[in-house]
Parts: C-alpha cells; sequence; structure tokens
C-alpha cells in the first residue's frame, strides 16, 4: 500500500508539471496561475501546494525535468568507453538537438524558456541557476576542445573556451529558429551537418566518420 501511494504521489506531481508545461505555453509563465495549471491537471490547488511551494518553485521543477537530463548526459559520455573527445563532442549535440527534435516535452519547456518567460523578479534566481549550468557544460565542452587539438596534435583557429562558447551558441541558435518555425527544417541533420562544419572549421578532423561511434552513443 505504501508503494502504491508512494507512485501515486509521483504521478500526480508529474501530471502538474505536464500541465504547468500547457498552461506555460499557452499563457505565458507570468500570465499563467495555479488555478489555471490545477484546473488542467484536473487536481486541486492544494495538490499543488503538496508538491510545490509556489508556481516559481513548480516552474523550477519543470525546468529541471529537461535540463538535468541534458547535464547528465554530458557526464554519462565522459564516463562510457568513448575516448575520442571528437566523437564525444559530436554526440553531445546530436543528444541535444534529438531531444529537442524527438522529446515533446523537451521541447515544450525549450519554447518556454526561449519564449514565454522574463527571467524577473522572483524568477531571476532561476535565471541564475539556469546560467549557471549552461556554464558549466559550456566548460566541459572546452575541455573536450582541448583534449581533442592535443590528441590530434593541432592548433585550433581559436582558444578552446571560445570554440566551447561559439558551438554552444550555434545550437542555441538552431533550436530557437527550429521552435520558432514550429520544426520547419531537420533539426537533427542539419544541426549534424553545421557541428562537423565547425568542428572541421576550428581545424579538426572528424576521422572520416559520418556520425559519432556507437560507443559515444551516436
Amino acid at each position: 500500500m505504501a508503494r502504491r501511494t508512494k507512485e501515486d504521489a509521483i504521478a500526480t506531481r508529474n501530471g502538474l508539471i505536464d500541465a504547468a508545461e500547457l498552461v506555460f505555453r499557452e499563457k505565458g509563465v507570468s500570465r499563467a496561475s495555479l488555478s489555471d495549471i490545477a484546473q488542467a491537471a484536473g487536481a486541486t490547488r492544494g495538490a499543488i501546494y503538496w508538491h510545490f511551494k509556489d508556481k516559481v518553485d513548480l516552474f523550477g521543477a519543470m525546468m529541471d525535468r529537461v535540463t538535468l537530463p541534458l547535464e547528465q548526459g554530458f557526464a554519462s559520455f565522459e564516463d562510457s568507453t568513448c575516448t575520442d573527445p571528437v566523437q564525444r563532442l559530436r554526440a553531445v549535440m546530436a543528444l541535444v538537438l534529438r531531444s529537442v527534435a524527438s522529446d515533446e516535452h523537451t521541447r515544450r519547456v525549450f519554447e518556454i524558456a526561449l519564449y514565454k518567460v522574463e527571467y524577473v523578479s522572483e524568477l531571476m534566481g532561476l535565471r541564475e541557476r539556469h546560467v549557471a549550468a549552461s556554464e558549466g557544460f559550456t566548460q566541459q565542452l572546452a575541455r573536450d576542445f582541448a583534449l581533442a587539438a592535443e590528441s590530434q596534435g593541432v592548433a585550433l583557429s581559436m582558444s578552446a573556451l571560445d570554440a566551447a562558447i561559439s558551438l554552444h551558441a550555434l545550437f542555441d541558435g538552431l533550436i530557437r529558429n527550429w521552435i520558432l518555425n514550429d520544426g520547419g527544417f531537420d533539426l537533427i541533420g542539419v544541426g549534424g551537418a553545421s557541428t562537423d562544419a565547425f568542428l572541421r572549421g576550428v581545424g579538426l578532423s572528424l576521422g572520416g566518420s559520418k556520425v559519432p561511434a556507437a560507443s559515444c552513443g551516436g
């Protein structure tokens, strides 16, 4: 019985986050109310307060459900049998783009984060937290750029950190335009080709591989 109760609580929490995604996307975060979210979830405001302190806490939980797996995805590649930093860079970019293109929750949350929220007032703390996570992700990319240059014995056309910032900006821009145009182009295909062109542009060799090695999650 205790296990069933815990499973029910998890299902209710996830249902509230699902409803919040829909309401935030439709109305924007600032205009959405907890009553709107409760109604969309078929629940009560009391159920929301049982699981979340307030709307900011609910918004943070929605963001975490998407951003944390992406951060953890990079760590999983570092711990995998993928020893080639270039293939790991390609695989991580493919993971991010595939998540947005194929996962409904990820796509909705990215759209909300990009176009449906103002990071002011009580949401400023969340903005700072996600900026910090983004910077951490960029630092991980920079480490692989440095490792790739060292392993191939080449000098990058820009610093490893600048390359990481630029690659991050590249796929951020792809995601923004893909969402803004309602998926009007092949995000995975264009993203993969753009990533490869960028890697070659900074002076790295792809080793003749058309896709990331299987051990790198490709």
